[in-house]
């Protein structure tokens, strides 16, 4: 710290400007530098007169005045006062009035504020203005009148106006004086203010019948150089006796009252007797000073010296009024007294904040402890209602502190992240110990710029997206989107596809990927019977410097579409023979006829199946179940029904659109196999049957009979079977042909067949040495004749032929009419049936 003075007046003539007295004060710290410098100089200096050589007195290089981008400020914002960076000189900008500046205020100062950046610095100017001579006292009316009662004795008072003068000091109102003083002598009062009362005192007594009005004039004379003065002439007026004058009960009154009370308040209430009676005794009362300024603030009730509050009064613009009040009575005798008027202060001024300097971003790696504000704070209340203190959110990595009582710095307290937050709306508040306390606050904006410090980050850990099979090559499937939190270039993401197979091929060359928008598109249409799903990476790289990346697993799920038709497995549908179900006469109501088996190698709803009666020689006989294709009698087979029946059934699955296929069922009504027979003759399209009825019967019979026994050793030779079965795999030098028959069971769950038959087949094209295995439900065998002994005889030929022809071409064909010819006899029937 270091202390220094120099002080600088002015001489009023010559309007030359001197130096006394520079005072320095300078609070060094690491980042802020505070000092105080003062000087004196004369009002009405001419524009362009030098106040100070700034750059001198502070010791400052006019480098750094200019580096520093040097700047004044006022805190009423008047400017007076302008700094020439160039030279170091602060010189006159306005002509200064010191009676409009500062009024009757002493010491008259402007207190300027010069701030440097880089670093920041503020320096403290206060600039005294004194005063000159030039304004003359005056009175504010033209004449004064009085009236005195010729009893008037030698020795009474009478208050006069007094004259007003705007400079302050030596230079301001110092005496009166009076003509012609035959009469009246003055008598010179000063306040407790600086100002100065003037009372009329007579010395000899007056005579109405000699002299009714006297003329004076009355002179106010201040102390300047040269001399300056002001008149008023006093026009008295004699009036006739009353011999008694009004008196005060006290000389001096005292009231208070606290700033900004509504008009109206009552101050105190003054009170003079007279000891006259009639209207000699009444008593007005009167404010005898002639301010304007007092008139506007108080009142006085002229009947009972009541005083009340008229204006608005201020504590910070003056503490103490002093009234004069004058009683009069109805014959012109008067007495005066005075009221003295303290104003209390109370809190009603907010803190003026007003920013000095301020950064408006800032790099979110910045060092704790920059400073990035600088704020001014001003309270014009006295005391504890003018201290202030300045607080922010606690909240925000800032902290604010005061260098000096009015300068406030704000600082980073913490490290910054961008991420977190990019923008910070600080309110700074600054509130005064005042009861209750005042605040104000301002709000400063503080941008934090980015560095390229966070990885792109994927909305999810992986996704999952589907494709309808057969779309088209092109077609966009799904968008993944990666968010980096860095800014601009730096949170700019790009997509790449990494490198990776599916099936053994690239996976580029099943989709592709977006580089800007993520969007994942096909490169082949897929088919869900050959591909139900595949995986890939995808990563998302940022275009920071050094760009930053994150990756991401993306599994592509193949919908299945309804392109396929349901397919028929039983009854199968042969172009060269007939296949009929024989329904007995005596069945009951609910008859199992057959069952439709059918299946969908689409999946879900395209291979969920349902079955529908379509055409029927007799829809009241018979329907097909929904659900499971069973064809059951709806009710009691008569003797009235063909025996000849046909039927249609469509399976349709369940897509959009849906796709059907049509079976063609042939069901015989009959109890004997000759009317059987003789009906199903007509059914044969394209072979022709023997016409020998004995024939066939015989046929029949004998194949039932071959099947039967065949069952029998079948179920007690199960060991020799198996060994059968090996023998024939093992030792047959004949391809392996695999049969699936109707009972096929759909191995996706899809439900397409609700019953299941079983059937183990085991065959080589030398027919001499094929096995069979049959399964039935429930453990039960039950031998049922229910399809055409026409059907059955001739496929029980034909099997009797390629016993004895092992290379016959027509091996799986007629394996397939065995299998067929096994399905009848061993087909799942009511418990009863013959």
């Amino acid at each position: 710290m270091a202390f220094f003075a120099l002080r600088i007046s002015g001489d009023a003539e010559k309007m030359a400007v001197m130096w006394h007295t520079v005072l320095f004060f300078i609070v060094l710290s690491s980042r802020s530098v505070l000092a105080q410098v003062s000087y004196s100089i004369p009002e009405e200096m001419a524009k362009g007169s030098m106040v100070g050589n700034i750059a001198q007195d502070l010791g400052l290089d006019i480098k750094r005045l200019i580096s520093g981008k040097a700047r004044v400020y006022t805190v009423d914002s008047t400017e007076y006062i302008a700094l020439n960076k160039e030279r170091g000189m602060l010189f006159i900008k306005e002509k200064i009035d010191r009676e409009s500046l500062c009024a009757t205020k002493t010491p008259c100062a402007l207190h300027i504020q010069m701030i440097l950046e880089n670093p920041m610095e503020l320096y403290t100017i206060t600039v005294e203005i004194t005063d000159i001579n030039d304004n003359a006292p005056f009175f504010q009316t033209e004449e004064i009148r009085i009236e005195i009662s010729e009893s008037a004795v030698p020795g009474a008072r009478f208050m006069l106006e007094r004259a007003m003068d705007a400079d302050v000091g030596t230079n301001g109102l110092q005496s009166y004086s009076l003509k012609p003083t035959d009469h009246f002598v003055l008598e010179l009062e000063t306040h407790g203010d600086g100002g100065k009362n003037v009372e009329m005192i007579l010395q000899k007594t007056l005579d109405r019948e000699k002299q009714e009005k006297l003329i004076l004039l009355l002179t106010a004379i201040d102390g300047g150089e040269p001399v300056m003065s002001g008149t008023v002439q006093i026009h008295v007026t004699v009036l006739d006796v009353n011999d008694n004058a009004p008196v005060f009960t006290q000389k001096v009154y005292k009231a208070s009252i606290t700033e900004n009370s509504p008009k109206g308040t009552k101050l105190t209430t003054v009170s003079a007797s007279d000891a006259d009676e009639g209207t000699n005794g009444q008593v007005t009362y009167y404010m005898s000073n002639t301010d304007k300024t007092m008139k506007d603030l108080f009142n006085i009730n002229e009947a009972n010296g009541e005083i009340t509050l008229k204006g608005q009064i201020d504590y910070e613009t003056k503490t103490h009024y002093q009234l004069d009040i004058q009683a009069r009575d109805q014959g012109g005798l008067s007495d005066s007294c005075k009221v003295m008027v303290d104003v209390l202060d109370i809190n009603d001024n907010r803190p003026t904040l007003t920013i000095l300097s301020m950064a408006s971003s800032i790099a979110e790696n910045s060092q704790i402890g920059n400073i990035v504000a600088m704020i001014n704070v001003n309270d014009p209340d006295s005391e504890t209602n003018g201290k202030v203190h300045c607080g922010i959110d606690d909240k925000i990595p800032f902290s604010i502190t005061s260098p000096s009582n009015t300068v406030f710095t704000l600082k980073t307290d913490e490290e910054l992240d961008r991420e977190r937050k990019a923008d910070y709306n600080i309110t700074v508040t600054c509130s005064d110990e005042g009861v209750p306390s005042l605040s104000s606050s301002t709000s400063l904006r503080l941008h934090i710029s980015d560095v390229n410090d966070n990885v792109p980050v994927f909305e999810r850990n992986n996704y999952e997206a589907h494709v309808v099979e057969n779309n088209t090559p092109g077609l966009s499937i799904f968008t993944v989107k990666a968010s980096d939190a860095d800014y601009n270039q730096n949170a700019r993401v790009s997509y790449i596809l990494e490198e990776s197979t599916v099936n053994g091929l690239p996976v580029s060359s099943y989709v592709s990927v977006s580089a800007d928008s993520g969007v994942i598109n096909a490169v082949r249409s897929f088919d869900y019977e050959q591909l139900k799903d595949f995986h890939f990476r995808v990563r998302a790289q940022d275009g920071g410097s050094p760009p930053l990346s994150s990756n991401v697993t993306v599994k592509i799920t193949v919908q299945d579409q309804n392109d396929n038709a349901p397919q028929v497995l039983y009854p199968v549908q042969t172009g060269g023979s007939v296949v009929a179900e024989i329904v007995p006469r005596s069945a009951d109501v609910g008859y199992l006829v057959t069952k439709v088996v059918a299946v969908d190698v689409d999946s879900g709803q395209n291979a969920w199946l349902s079955y529908k009666l379509q055409k029927a020689t007799d829809r009241a006989l018979f329907e097909v179940g929904a659900q499971n294709g069973e064809i059951r009698t709806v009710r009691q087979v008569t003797d009235k029904d063909a025996v000849k029946q046909k039927l249609t059934v469509v399976v349709e699955d369940n897509g959009q659109p849906s796709r059907s296929a049509v079976v063609n069922i042939n069901v015989a009504v009959a109890d004997t196999f000759p009317e059987v027979l003789s009906e199903f003759t007509d059914f044969t399209h394209h072979k022709q049957y023997n016409d020998d009825l004995t024939f066939y019967l015989v046929l029949a019979l004998a194949a039932v009979s071959f099947l039967f026994i065949t069952t029998v050793v079948v179920i007690i030779s199960v060991k020799i079977y198996r060994w059968r079965q090996s023998r024939i795999f093992y030792q047959s030098n004949l391809p392996v042909i695999p049969y699936y028959p109707p009972g096929y069971t759909d191995t996706g769950v899809t439900g397409t067949l609700p019953h299941m038959y079983n059937y183990d087949a085991c065959m080589t094209t030398d027919s001499r040495k094929s096995d069979c295995k049959y399964s039935t439900l429930g453990g039960q065998s039950v031998l049922v004749m229910d399809r055409s002994f026409t059907e059955t005889m001739q496929r029980a030929m034909k099997e009797n032929n390629l016993l004895h022809d092992a290379d016959s071409p027509e091996l799986v064909r007629d394996i397939y009419s065995f299998d067929t010819l096994v399905k009848h006899l061993y087909s799942e029937q009511p418990a009863d049936a013959t």
